[in-house]
C-alpha cells in the first residue's frame, strides 16, 4: 500500500468514513425498530392519548353539565336494562299478589239463555 497516491489514499479514507456512518445509521435504524422501543413507544402514544380525550370530555362535561348526566343516565339504564326489566316484573307479580284479582262471573244460564 505504500505505492496508493495521495488521491487513493484519500478516496479509501473517504469509503472508510462512509462506511463508518452507514454503519451507525444502520445500527440507530436497528434500535429505532427493536420491539421493546415500538412497544414503549407505542404505549406511550396510547396514554398521551387517552389523557387528551379524558380532558376532552371532563371540558365537556363543564361546559354542559345537564347534557352530560343526561347522557350518562341514558347510558347507565341502557346497561341495566335487564336487571330493570326484571325487577319490574317483580314489582308487578308483588303487587298482583297483594291485591285480590277479581274473577269475572259466569252468566248464570237461566239469565242469558232459554232452556227448552
Amino acid at each position: 500500500m505504500k505505492s496508493d497516491t495521495p488521491e487513493i489514499a484519500a478516496a479509501r479514507q473517504r469509503v472508510e468514513s462512509s462506511r463508518s456512518r452507514l454503519m451507525g445509521s444502520a445500527q440507530e435504524l436497528q434500535e429505532r425498530l427493536s420491539p421493546g422501543r415500538l412497544t414503549r413507544d407505542a404505549w406511550q402514544g396510547a396514554k398521551e392519548k387517552g389523557a387528551d380525550l379524558a380532558e376532552d370530555a371532563v371540558d365537556a362535561v363543564r361546559a354542559r353539565p345537564i347534557a352530560a348526566t343526561g347522557a350518562v343516565a341514558a347510558l347507565a339504564l341502557f346497561l341495566a336494562r335487564e336487571p330493570l326489566m326484571e325487577l319490574a316484573g317483580k314489582l308487578m307479580n308483588g303487587v298482583s299478589k297483594k291485591r285480590p284479582v277479581r274473577k269475572s262471573r259466569k252468566p248464570k244460564p237461566s239469565q242469558t239463555e232459554t232452556v227448552e
